[in-house]
C-alpha cells in the first residue's frame, strides 16, 4: 500500500526497531536495563503534584483552556526568565506555552516555513529539530553539532550553497544526544551571523538546569538584540521531572511567537488547566527540588562512567544534560549503532539510543540516558563487562553491514 505523501519524506523511525527487539527480550522474560529513551524516572516534587491536585477540585478548571497559556502561567515564565538570565520578557506578546518543546518546535516549523525553504539543523540533533521542517516541506542541511569554529565555516557555506537562502537554524544547547555545551561568546557570534543574513534562531533549551559544572548554561536570548531574530523553547519535562504532563513553552521574538500562537489556537485549547496552574507553582516555586534532581543525575553520570570504565568501555562524562554520548567500543564500530545497540539487547540485556536515530553523522555513537538508579546502572556495568569478555565469540556469528554473504 502507497505511504501518504507526509509520510512518505519521513525516513524510517530507528529507534522503533530497538524498542521492538526490547519488547520481545522483555516478553521472554528478560530484565532489560533501559537506558535508552531519555524518559526521566524521578517524581514530580509533591508541591506541584499537590497544586495540581488541589486545582482539579474546581470544575471551572475543567473546561476549554487557554491555546496559548494561562496568564499566571505566562508571567512565571517571564519572571523565571529575568531571574535565571537576566532577560526581560513581555508575557503577552512574547511568551507562548506549549505541550513540550516538542510541539513547540513542530508548530513553529508549521508556522514560518514554506515548502522548499532551507533550514539548518545540527546533525546529530533531536529528531523533532529536523523532522517538524521536513513535515512542513522544508529542506534540510545540517551543520555540525558541536559549537566551535566549524559551525560558522558550515554556515557560511550554507549561505554560499543554497538556494533559496536559509531562513532559519536550529540551536540546542546543552545538546541532545551530544550533551556539547555552548558557551555566551558563541550565542554572540551566531546572533551576529543571524541578523547580518536575516536569519532565525531557534534554540532548544530543555536541559538548562542539568549541568555539573560551576557555571549555569547560558541562554540565546543573554545577548543583547537576540530578541530581535531568536525564539527558545524550554519544557518544565527535565528541569521538575514533568514529561508526562507536556508543559514547555516558546519566548523572544515577538513575530515568531505570534505566529506559533495563530497556528497553535487552530490545533489546540492548551494543556489542561490544572497542569498550567500545577506548571505555574513550579515556576514560582523553590528551587531545592531542580538542586536535588541535579545532583541526583551527577551521581549518575559519575557512577555510569566510572563503572562501564571498568567494564572495558570507556564513556565520556557529560559537562551537561541527562545524556552520555558514547563511541562504539572499536571493535565492534564496524557494526554501526543500530547493530550494535541490538548486540547489547541480545547478549547484555541493556538497551541504549542508536545514534544513527539522531543523524547520520550520529553512526559512531550511542546515546546513554542517566534514567535508572545508580543500582541497576551498575547492574548493567557488569552485564556489559560479561558480554565485552566474549565479544570475539558474539562477533563472530555477526556479518558486520555492507559485508556480503
Amino acid at each position: 500500500m502507497e505511504e501518504f505523501y507526509q509520510t512518505r519524506r519521513l525516513p524510517p523511525y530507528v529507534f522503533e526497531q530497538v524498542n521492538r527487539l526490547k519488547a520481545k527480550a522483555r516478553a521472554a522474560g528478560a530484565d532489560i536495563i533501559d537506558l535508552g529513551m531519555g524518559n526521566p524516572d524521578l517524581p514530580t516534587p509533591k508541591h506541584i503534584v499537590d497544586k495540581l491536585t488541589e486545582t482539579v477540585q474546581n470544575p471551572r478548571t475543567h473546561r476549554y483552556s487557554a491555546s496559548k497559556g494561562i496568564p499566571g502561567l505566562r508571567r512565571a515564565q517571564a519572571a523565571y526568565y529575568e531571574r535565571r538570565f537576566g532577560v526581560k520578557l513581555n508575557p503577552e506578546t512574547q511568551v507562548v506555552a506549549t505541550l513540550g518543546s516538542k510541539e513547540g518546535f513542530a508548530n513553529m516549523a508549521q508556522a514560518i516555513s514554506a515548502p522548499g525553504d532551507v533550514v539548518l539543523v545540527p546533525n546529530p540533533s533531536y529528531p523533532i529539530h529536523a523532522f517538524g521542517f521536513l513535515m512542513a516541506g522544508a529542506v534540510l542541511r545540517s551543520i555540525p553539532s558541536e559549537p566551535g569554529p566549524e559551525v560558522f565555516h558550515a554556515l557560511e557555506r550554507a549561505l554560499i550553497h543554497s538556494v533559496p537562502k536559509p531562513i532559519a537554524m536550529i540551536l540546542c544547547y546543552p545538546a541532545n544526544p551530544t550533551a556539547y555545551v555552548a558557551d555566551i561568546e558563541f550565542y554572540r557570534d551566531v546572533v551576529a551571523f543571524a541578523k547580518k543574513h536575516d536569519i532565525f534562531v531557534l534554540s532548544d533549551l530543555a536541559y538548562s538546569e542539568i549541568y555539573f559544572g560551576s557555571t549555569p548554561p547560558p541562554s540565546v536570548l543573554q545577548v543583547p538584540g537576540a530578541i530581535d531574530v531568536a525564539v527558545e523553547f524550554t519544557s518544565l519535562s527535565k528541569t521538575f521531572s514533568m514529561p508526562g504532563w507536556r508543559m514547555g513553552f516558546a519566548v523572544g521574538n515577538e513575530r515568531l511567537i505570534a505566529a506559533l500562537a495563530r497556528v497553535k489556537s487552530y490545533l489546540d485549547y492548551g494543556a489542561f488547566t490544572p497542569i498550567q496552574v500545577a506548571a505555574s507553582a513550579a515556576l514560582n516555586g523553590p528551587d531545592d527540588c531542580i538542586v536535588a534532581a541535579r545532583e541526583t543525575y551527577r551521581k549518575r553520570r559519575d557512577i555510569l562512567v566510572e563503572s562501564f570504565g571498568r567494564a572495558g568501555w570507556d564513556v565520556p562524562a557529560p559537562e551537561a544534560s541527562m545524556f552520555a554520548w558514547a563511541p562504539i567500543p572499536e571493535k565492534f564500530r564496524h557494526l554501526g549503532s543500530l547493530e550494535f545497540s541490538k548486540l547489547l539487547i541480545e547478549h547484555a540485556d541493556v538497551a541504549v539510543a542508536p545514534g544513527l536515530g539522531f543523524g547520520e553523522y550520529g553512526d559512531t555513537h550511542v546515546r546513554i540516558a542517566l534514567v535508572e538508579n545508580e543500582q541497576r546502572i551498575r547492574q548493567a556495568a557488569r552485564s556489559l563487562r560479561r558480554f565485552l569478555e566474549t565479544a570475539d565469540e558474539k562477533l563472530h556469528n555477526v556479518i558486520p553491514i555492507g559485508a556480503s554473504g
